[in-house]
């Protein structure tokens, strides 16, 4: 089983307080076009809010379920441990809400890129990763969240047995790489 967990659960200070995931692009707001892009590719979408309040705003998104963090104020952190222990998928792809061009073929890469390892994570240079747009085996995210000291998405990769998939591997799929967007 497959499975998606979006973090919404930001205070949205760079968007000026306003919820990125209502922001709208060709149409549709962010979070529809997320749903849309693991539309056939996931078997369960779970956004991560904040809050119970924050998970009142998605109440009328068929087929999705919405969670708050168990340990507040952690940051993506945070987010992944909640997501992580909701997800019934052995593989988890991990996004933020604001990714509206998210490739749905570049998703359905990474979990197949993931073979036996932890992670299969995009990269554009040794220092340049993409934590949240990434697939994660959900066992090894376990492991590490249940107890972890750090707060860095980059010092978890790094414990991980990662796979790191070049960018212009996935140019086959999205030629721009839009789904970084």
């Amino acid at each position: 089983m497959r499975s998606a967990v979006v973090l919404a659960g930001g205070e949205a200070r760079r968007a000026n307080g306003q919820e990125k995931y209502f922001f709208t692009y060709e149409g549709k707001t962010f979070i529809e076009r997320l749903i849309g892009s693991f539309s056939g590719v996931v078997d369960e979408i779970i956004i991560v809010a904040r809050s119970p309040e924050q998970c009142t705003r998605f109440q009328t998104i068929s087929n999705v379920t919405c969670i708050s963090d168990i340990r507040q104020g952690m940051g993506p952190i945070g987010g992944l441990h909640a997501g992580s222990l909701a997800a019934k998928g052995d593989l988890i792809f991990v996004s933020a809400c604001d990714m509206p061009c998210i490739d749905s073929k570049v998703v359905s890469y990474l979990f197949e890129a993931i073979g036996t390892y932890d992670v299969a994570i995009p990269q554009w240079n040794e220092q340049m990763l993409e934590p949240l747009h990434a697939v994660y085996r959900r066992t090894a995210l376990l492991s590490y969240l249940g107890s972890h000291t750090s707060l860095s998405l980059r010092t978890m990769i790094q414990t991980l047995n990662a796979r790191y998939v070049p960018v212009d591997d996935l140019r086959a799929m999205d030629q721009d790489l839009r789904t970084f967007t």
